[in-house]
């Protein structure tokens, strides 16, 4: 049943068959299989697989991404975020993850982080001599941390899949988060020094400081006001993604005035496109989750790996490499939706924790997105600076390296994550 679930699924990937088509043919063989199939089925799994008030999140915070872009959020961070680092050696890379950070808690997509920082970090870099390739590897190695600090799409779409916590997720990313992104800075430290690279000092007036820091102070309050109304219950990940696209909107409108009412609709139609591309695939992934679990293949799966489940500490170990493996040729939604089902059970047995499984696989699946071949990101990144994919994947390699040792720390020590989940939840 597992080698005609994955035979069924990617052999209409490799001729060409988008990713939410694939999935609904798995489905329908599935159920062939079992004699299950009728296309009322089909169609009644498929909208009940969508029909979740935690999926609202989704369009809410890719709007809410937009229109920050727009309306020149991005630019106010990266301005304030140099006066605080721009005068170390290598300033520029420090202000790329700690700019990064900061975008993370706004826009919740890798991809959105990388495409705005990138376009206004990677032209600065050359203008000051950073090497292309080394630019462009900072760029999108600290760009995937968007998808860790809350709020996470990735974190939304686990939740909606596994039934964890969705919450206690967005509040564990926070300290993984932090961790990976003084990983990066620590790696940048030495290779900024390798690379001979020079520090800047700040040549800035006092006068524009402050006025560079009070421009930037509606653009930081955003993280700041999500994390603690989460934290405090007064809203949900849902309310919290329409508080984030009300707060962009009135500030690009009518504070950074970046944003114009003529623009709206683009931005709106943007969203409905992205919106109805990742909704596909969860309405695909859940109606091939239903058979598996309808199939009893979950059963079969938790003995087939018995082993695995008496040793959780290994189990995460090879469902991280699983997925890396997967992330060099699919996107993150794609992945949270084939193989986080199928796991699931083996993770319920092993009684590993949810919450922390799914952060760190979310960590895992970012990472899938700079690895080539497909990684998404490293094709925006390169795509900005116009070098080939090699020559981002070389200037990327300490921090790839960087962002593995974290990963394997995290799966060997879960105490990174649980314990300060517990305090901050």
């Amino acid at each position: 049943m597992l080698i005609l679930f994955f035979v069924s699924l990617f052999l209409p990937l490799l001729v060409g068959v988008p990713v939410a088509f694939s999935l609904i043919i798995s489905a329908i063989v599935l159920m062939s299989s079992k004699d299950l199939f009728t296309s009322q089925l089909v169609v009644q799994q498929f909208i009940g697989g969508i029909n979740s008030f935690s999926l609202l999140a989704v369009p809410f915070f890719m709007l809410a991404g937009e229109l920050m872009n727009k309306g020149g959020i991005t630019r106010k961070i990266v301005d304030v975020v140099y006066l605080w680092v721009g005068r170390f050696r290598g300033g520029l890379g420090y202000v790329s993850i700690l700019a990064s950070m900061i975008f993370a808690g706004l826009s919740g997509s890798a991809l959105a982080d990388t495409a705005a920082l990138g376009g206004v970090l990677i032209p600065m870099m050359s203008e000051r001599g950073y090497s292309k390739s080394r630019s462009t590897g900072i760029v999108i190695s600290s760009g995937i941390i968007a998808n860790i600090i809350p709020p996470s799409i990735g974190f939304i779409l686990f939740g909606v899949v596994s039934g964890a916590s969705i919450s206690r997720m967005f509040m564990g990313g926070l300290v993984p988060g932090i961790f990976l992104g003084l990983a990066l800075m620590i790696t940048w430290f030495f290779t900024a020094r390798k690379d001979g690279l020079k520090s800047e000092p700040c040549t800035i007036p006092g006068p524009e400081k402050r006025q560079i820091i009070l421009r930037a102070i509606p653009a930081l309050l955003l993280p700041l006001f999500i994390i603690v109304g989460l934290r405090g219950g007064i809203f949900t990940p849902t309310e919290a993604g329409a508080i984030a696209c009300a707060y962009a909107l009135v500030v690009g409108l009518f504070v950074y005035k970046g944003l114009k009412v003529s623009d709206l609709p683009g931005i709106l139609l943007d969203t409905v496109r992205s919106t109805g591309k990742v909704l596909f695939i969860v309405g695909g992934s859940l109606t091939v989750s239903w058979i598996i679990t309808a199939s009893n293949l979950s059963k079969d799966l938790i003995s087939s790996f018995h082993g695995l489940v008496a040793h959780p500490i290994l189990l995460v170990l090879c469902c991280q490499l699983l997925f890396i493996l997967f992330g060099m040729v699919l996107d993150i939604v794609p992945i949270i939706m084939i193989l986080v089902p199928v796991m699931l059970p083996l993770v319920k047995a092993a009684e590993v924790n949810l919450e922390y499984f799914g952060i760190l696989s979310i960590i895992t699946m970012t990472f899938g997105l700079i690895t080539p071949p497909v990684g998404t990101v490293l094709y925006v990144g390169s795509g900005i600076s116009k070098i080939s994919i090699a020559e981002a994947v070389k200037g990327a390699m300490p921090f790839m390296a960087a962002e593995v040792v974290v990963i394997v720390l995290l799966s060997l020590f879960p105490q990174i994550i649980t314990v300060p989940l517990s305090i901050i939840m």
